[in-house]
């Protein structure tokens, strides 16, 4: 990455949020950092850009805003203006933010996949693939579930199990049924476009170890070349919300094709108002410099097939990939039963954002660990480092220098080399902020500042201005005090964008990178007011109890059946396998002398015959029954009753007397099949 270079030209993106939900923590976790690694570029005079951009395109948004009675378009829209809202609160400073359903992307993609298969890099091949007979569409991964064919646990997504972590295809799952309908999906054909990313084998392999992306990443991405790279499936087929593929009628670009591509149609729209030149950026050989910060699990999409992409359709890849880990509340994932599960609106309803930019700053640096918000210690080490620490430096002097030297510094310099330390600091905290190193860029902000502490502690102005002979002092000391903090506000300034605004008001002066090498001499500041109040850990007991009732505010009111009878308690799947549900058809239905709610059934299971007495004299009688198809479970152990033996259980629902209602299998169903 280059270092200290003069004019560099940089472009800085984020990974797009998907425009189905709200902005959490999580998700915060890495427009902050690349924010702050944004404005410390633009510090240094660069010409520098940021951009982002809602994700706007797929299934699941489709879905959605069918479920919500409105458009896609119209549920994009306002996702958009929801996100944008909570970035600007959260200082996040993009120089643009757009979303990936733009003309813009439209025509960037149409223009990449038309170069890619003019190249020859898009293949036609027909597949199957499960598709649901009620919703008549096919089902993505996601829109799958079923039995992992591996560990046998239920409930499990069409793509990987989160039990024992197997990966495999919708069509491996064992009883696989749709989200969408509840319905068992059926195998159908379909012409597909896949990219073939193996033709960029060699080329992916030289990127990966160029240093374009970390080392452990590079690592990880290795097993895909173990395995070998497959040809990427990158169509759709109608109804899909997203672009039409050109010259395919019914057939849609998969969204991680066009998402990437909303890199590039962001900055499109952003040279298009600005008059950037966009091709110096973007086209092959360019000198300028692309990054992608993203989090580790969306590594491959931007390290495999984006930047094989970019090679087939002649433009630029990436200069560095930056990934980062994910975010864990008090040790564990976050949690929406425990109020960790915290969106960005309700941590800005009870607490400054600065908090918690300074909080994952402090805890960040290149790596991809996952970085843990322990909210006991986000209290302490906000309070301690910002409000005990900084904050307090000037708390301490600027009142003295207000009412005793009319608001004016001193012309003096204390102590020189206390300054020179703290100026010469720059170029370490400089390096530490180019390579991510934001923790430990940190960690040597706050060791000075404790040194600015004791030289404030050890000159004792409170005590010296008590005494006349020593006015000047503590004039001198003060004044000392001022220009060490605003030397600190300098380095924080990326971080603590609003802060710095109000300290620069304060001091009448820019904070700017270069100024660190000056100092504040006869300079006259303005009134101090307090800069941050402390962390109250009552509004974040506050934000954590509003997350959970924010879980159960979006929570369905239940009504009708269910209201009186909740459903039980969960079960796992081997549990649920061991009932063995057959078609039975009623031979015989007869009344049982003495019974008062007791029915007699003769029942063929195929090929055999069951006695079953029930309980559903109410509902029916003996000659509405007999030749009708009902669901039994045929493996329940014989139980001896008064009027017989009873060798299984017919199905019914309802909540019995005369509300009962047996199932009745529809026609095709024969006697003795399972039940699935």
């Amino acid at each position: 990455m280059p270092t200290n270079q003069a004019n560099r030209r940089i472009l800085i993106t984020s990974a797009l949020p998907y425009a189905n939900g709200p902005i959490h923590l999580g998700h915060l976790l890495e427009y902050i950092q690349t924010d702050i690694w944004s404005r410390f570029q633009k510090s240094q005079g660069h010409e520098c850009y940021y951009v982002c951009a809602d994700d706007a395109h797929g299934t699941p948004i489709m879905l959605k805003a069918q479920e919500q009675g409105i458009t896609p378009e119209e549920m994009v829209a306002k996702t958009g203006i929801e996100h944008k809202q909570d970035f600007d609160d959260f200082l996040i400073e993009f120089d643009n933010y757009h979303s990936t359903h733009c003309d813009e992307n439209k025509e960037l993609s149409a223009l990449i996949y038309n170069k890619l298969n003019d190249a020859g890099f898009i293949a036609k091949r027909s597949i199957s693939q499960l598709f649901d007979p009620e919703k008549q569409m096919f089902l993505p991964d996601r829109f799958v579930k079923g039995t992992c064919p591996k560990c046998g646990t239920a409930d499990q997504n069409g793509d990987n199990c989160d039990k024992c972590g197997a990966t495999y295809t919708p069509t491996d799952l064992v009883n696989p049924k749709s989200v969408i309908s509840g319905a068992t999906p059926v195998m159908k054909d379909s012409e597909h476009y896949f990219f073939d990313l193996p033709k960029f084998e060699p080329m992916l392999k030289q990127w990966l170890r160029s240093g374009s992306i970390q080392t452990e990443m590079a690592n990880k991405l290795e097993e895909w070349f173990e395995q070998g790279l497959q040809q990427w499936d990158i169509s759709r087929d109608a109804p899909y919300f997203g672009f039409e593929i050109p010259n395919a009628p019914g057939k849609y670009f998969y969204v991680w094709l066009d998402a990437p591509i909303g890199y590039m149609a962001s900055f499109k729209n952003l040279c298009s108002k600005n008059g950037v030149n966009f091709d110096e950026f973007w086209q092959e050989g360019s000198d300028t410099e692309l990054y992608h910060f993203i989090g580790k699990d969306i590594i491959y999409f931007h390290s495999l097939f984006w930047p094989a992409m970019l090679e087939g359709a002649n433009f630029r890849k990436p200069t560095n990939v930056f990934a980062h880990g994910f975010v864990t509340v008090n040790g564990e994932k976050m949690s929406k039963s425990r109020g960790t599960f915290i969106k960005a609106r309700t941590f800005l309803d009870h607490l400054n954002p600065e908090y918690l930019r300074y909080y994952f700053a402090s805890k960040l640096n290149s790596g991809i660990t996952d970085l843990d918000l322990n909210l006991d210690d986000f209290g302490q080490k906000v309070n301690s480092d910002l409000i005990g620490k900084v904050v307090n430096i000037a708390s301490r002097c600027a009142g003295f220098v207000k009412k005793r030297y009319d608001s004016k510094l001193s012309d003096n310099v204390d102590n020189p080399e206390l300054l020179a330390e703290f100026q010469q600091a720059k170029e370490s905290i400089t390096t530490c902020y180019e390579n991510r190193e934001f923790a430990k860029a940190i960690r040597e902000i706050m060791a000075l500042a404790d040194k600015a502490n004791k030289y404030i502690d050890d000159k004792a102005p409170w005590v010296t201005v008590k005494d006349d002979a020593l006015q000047q002092q503590t004039h001198d000391v003060c004044s000392m005090g001022i220009n060490l903090f605003r030397i600190l506000m300098v380095y924080l300034k990326p971080v603590l964008p609003n802060m710095a605004a109000e300290v620069e008001s304060f001091l009448n002066s820019e904070l700017t990178w270069d100024s660190v090498d000056n100092n504040l001499t006869g300079h006259e500041i303005n009134k101090f007011k307090a800069l941050m109040q402390r962390v109250d850990m009552d509004k974040v007991a506050k934000m954590v109890d509003d997350s959970k009732d924010n879980l159960v505010a979006t929570k369905p009111v239940v009504t009708g059946p269910l209201a009186d009878d909740p459903i039980a308690a969960e079960i796992e799947f081997d549990d649920f396998a061991k009932i063995d549900l057959r078609i039975a058809k009623i031979i015989k239905a007869e009344h049982v002398e003495g019974a008062e709610k007791l029915l007699k059934f003769q029942l063929d299971i195929g090929g055999e015959t069951r006695q079953i007495l029930s309980g559903i004299k109410a509902a029916y009688t003996p000659e509405e029954l007999e030749g009708k198809l009902t669901v039994v479970v045929a493996n329940l152990k014989p139980r001896k009753m008064r009027f017989g033996m009873s060798e299984g259980m017919i199905l019914a629902a309802g909540p019995g007397g005369k509300e009962l209602w047996i199932l009745e299998p529809h026609d095709g169903a024969q006697p003795g099949m399972r039940v699935m």
